[in-house]
């Protein structure tokens, strides 16, 4: 078949090399148009268009899909459009211009987490297990019919940026398996079931870390919003990131109580950064205090001295 294959970030990438590599013909790479990254703001071709470069593919840039996109997606006669988080809604003309419509990865057992960011919410939600989910396109958000899911396992130490990135190789896979189904005429839909739940997109505040809640819930929040917007907290005036954190080994016996931390409270205990939550410490592993570099947590708290009365907020 003839596709044409939409996407942006890095976790589309994945899609691409499995569906470049296939016996179909991707006839062009469709992805948002280059934006300034880094302090020097260099404008920037997303990772898809970098990848669909290298591998000699005929790309089109466009922050949407317009009436002149649409045009163009339907000079080139493809059969099917296969999306993965390009970043932009598609409107009916574009969904009925290939002959079998729009495919698209997302990143949830839908319904659950229908929206921008299913994989950040469900980690930030202490979840253990999603799915990634191919399904059509439809004009309503995420709610189209599902040809496949498979089933993932989060990682209970591992950040959103981790789970995504090992979760768009899953999907790839799943992916050229629905698209080889419905070039064979294999491939079969079945509307979602149950009660629908929206991800929306993560934003700066998100990112606030409330220490008056239990270990486990800041743990999660920690690292659902890691890379993105990213976790951080206070300490009097200043800005600190906190880019990674670690549930405490204990045996759970009466010989191994958890220490006795207010929320948000520092210690250094056995070489490691502890910090209080409403039940049981947590350590905190990596930070980034504001104008500097990560550095590890427990040597920036022995930088400051005497950690009495510093509390996070």
């Amino acid at each position: 078949m003839r596709l044409v294959v939409a996407g942006s970030p890095a976790a589309a990438v994945p899609t691409l090399r499995r569906l470049a590599a296939s016996d179909h013909e991707i006839a062009a790479v469709l992805t948002r148009p280059p934006t300034p990254q880094g302090r020097k703001r260099v404008l920037t071709p997303t990772p898809v268009a970098q990848v669909a470069e290298e591998l000699g593919l005929p790309v089109l840039e466009a922050a949407r899909v317009d009436d002149e996109v649409t045009r163009r997606i339907a000079e080139l006669d493809v059969d099917l459009g296969v999306i993965v988080a390009y970043g932009a809604l598609l409107r009916r003309a574009a969904l009925d211009t290939p002959r079998h419509g729009w495919v698209n990865l997302h990143f949830s057992d839908l319904p659950a987490y229908r929206g921008a960011a299913p994989v950040q919410r469900a980690v930030m939600a202490g979840d253990t297990r999603t799915a990634a989910t191919v399904f059509q396109l439809v004009e309503a958000l995420d709610a189209g019919p599902v040809f496949a899911s498979e089933p993932f396992d989060i990682d209970p130490e591992a950040t959103a940026g981790e789970v995504l990135a090992a979760m768009a190789e899953t999907g790839a896979e799943v992916v050229a398996r629905v698209v080889d189904g419905i070039a064979d005429g294999s491939a079969t839909a079945t509307d979602q079931v149950g009660e629908p739940t929206t991800a929306p997109k993560t934003t700066i505040e998100d990112g606030r870390v409330d220490f008056a809640a239990p270990a486990a819930a800041v743990h999660a929040h920690i690292r659902g919003v890691t890379p993105e917007p990213g976790a951080f907290a206070h300490l009097g005036q200043t800005r600190v990131k906190l880019l990674r954190s670690h549930r405490m080994p204990r045996t759970g016996g009466p010989a191994d109580p958890a220490p006795s931390l207010a929320p948000g409270a520092l210690t250094l205990q056995g070489g490691a950064l502890l910090v209080g939550t409403a039940d049981e410490p947590l350590v905190l592993a990596l930070v980034q205090p504001a104008g500097k570099t990560a550095m590890d947590a427990a040597a920036w708290a022995r930088g400051l001295g005497t950690l009495d009365g510093k509390v996070l907020a």
